[in-house]
């Protein structure tokens, strides 16, 4: 197939971990032989760390105006066969009104945010990637979270069918490597600031490391604002290139995951950090969320944390224990949860293929259905 998408940013991976995500993505669509145009616009901000420039698997088209690209973007989407538009592209809206208009067979909208979205839509009435009429012109609509979400894409927005496509990891790229001595840590945590985060992570970063003062506890990511409270114990490592998240994950005794508010209280939402991990053979402590259990099992793949106390825990167990829990992890993302495994779920959607659908929506929602969710 020949596939177009309209997405936010596959060139920069900061502050934006989907980057990642794309890539290997993209990479092994690439594989299966499919061909892809990635159109982002050229923003300041990713431009100016920007960490892929160009890719041998996938076309990337930067822009700085829709209008600039207007015109040859409907020439190569109607000659495709299927176009996608995202959530946060920044021109999301302009797309999705020439995909309707085009030729071509299929137009799907990927939420890679859908808990956020929802959320901004009722607070604020609007969504700025969001379609004024909502989603009803796209043939499907996939979700990077499943469970609640799917319905109330359906209800909301008046999406007319929906699946979800969830996050992924490469092991060509994530694996277990030679630990270094800057990651080393007893408890590490990657991510990028968000406030609707911090309450999780005052709880299950902070929390741990005040009563653990002997314990080296790190943080890696971006945008961590000055007043952040931190402790003489606690290290930063200021945005960790994808290149280097195996070393980061490698170089740590147990790993943190948390989940932004608005996702975790919807559920079925696992980070692509999760699945990054869990393939470095990495043990993770995570926060909860309706719908873990599906990707991994509680207490011998993952370690589940509702309290500062659970992590604590965790981290006095034997090294053994914290080893088997993280070969269990990676034995079960290198089975189901790979950039292939989605790539051939993503195609499998595109083409309708109703075993891979109805196995996919059985995941999401926890039903028995032969079919993308519909709305009535």
């Amino acid at each position: 197939m020949k596939l177009v998408i309209f997405g936010l940013t596959v060139s920069s991976s900061w502050g934006n971990g989907h980057a990642t995500i794309w890539r290997g993505l993209l990479s092994s669509l690439a594989a299966l032989g499919h061909e892809i145009t990635f159109y982002e616009r050229d923003v300041p901000y990713y431009a100016a760390h920007r960490d892929l420039h160009r890719s041998p698997d996938y076309g990337i088209v930067l822009y700085e105006s829709w209008d600039a690209i207007a015109a040859a973007a409907r020439v190569v989407t109607d000659a495709a066969d299927a176009v996608i538009v995202t959530s946060y592209c920044p021109d999301a809206v302009v797309a999705s009104e020439m995909a309707t208009k085009s030729d071509v067979p299929l137009r799907v909208f990927y939420d890679l945010d859908t808990p956020v979205t929802l959320e901004t839509l009722r607070q604020d009435g609007k969504v700025d990637y969001i379609p004024g009429a909502g989603l009803g012109a796209f043939d499907l609509v996939l979700s990077y979270t499943g469970g609640q979400a799917l319905t109330e894409l359906l209800a909301t927005l008046g999406a007319r069918a929906v699946a979800p496509l969830y996050g992924s990891v490469d092991p060509a790229i994530h694996h277990r490597v030679s630990a270094v001595p800057h990651y080393a840590a007893d408890l590490s945590y990657l991510g990028t600031y968000a406030s609707d985060r911090q309450a999780a992570l005052e709880e299950l970063f902070l929390k741990p490391a005040h009563a653990l003062p002997d314990k080296r506890f790190l943080i890696g990511g971006a945008q961590y604002p000055s007043s952040f409270p931190w402790a003489p114990n606690i290290w930063f490592a200021r945005h960790v290139p994808p290149p280097q998240h195996p070393e980061f994950y490698s170089s740590g005794r147990l790993t943190l995951n948390i989940t932004r508010a608005a996702m975790a209280r919807m559920g079925y939402c696992p980070s692509g950090r999760l699945f990054e991990a869990a393939a470095c053979d990495t043990p993770v402590v995570s926060d909860w969320w309706e719908g873990l259990d599906a990707f991994f099992e509680p207490e011998r793949e993952i370690v589940i944390a509702r309290h500062g106390d659970d992590v604590v825990q965790a981290l006095s167990r034997p090294a053994d224990e914290l080893r088997a829990i993280g070969a269990a992890a990676r034995g079960r993302t290198l089975r189901e949860h790979t950039a292939m495994h989605r790539a051939r779920e993503l195609v499998a959607l595109l083409r309708g293929d109703a075993d891979v659908i109805r196995a996919s929506a059985e995941r999401a929602t926890g039903t028995e259905t032969s079919r993308p969710q519909r709305g009535t």
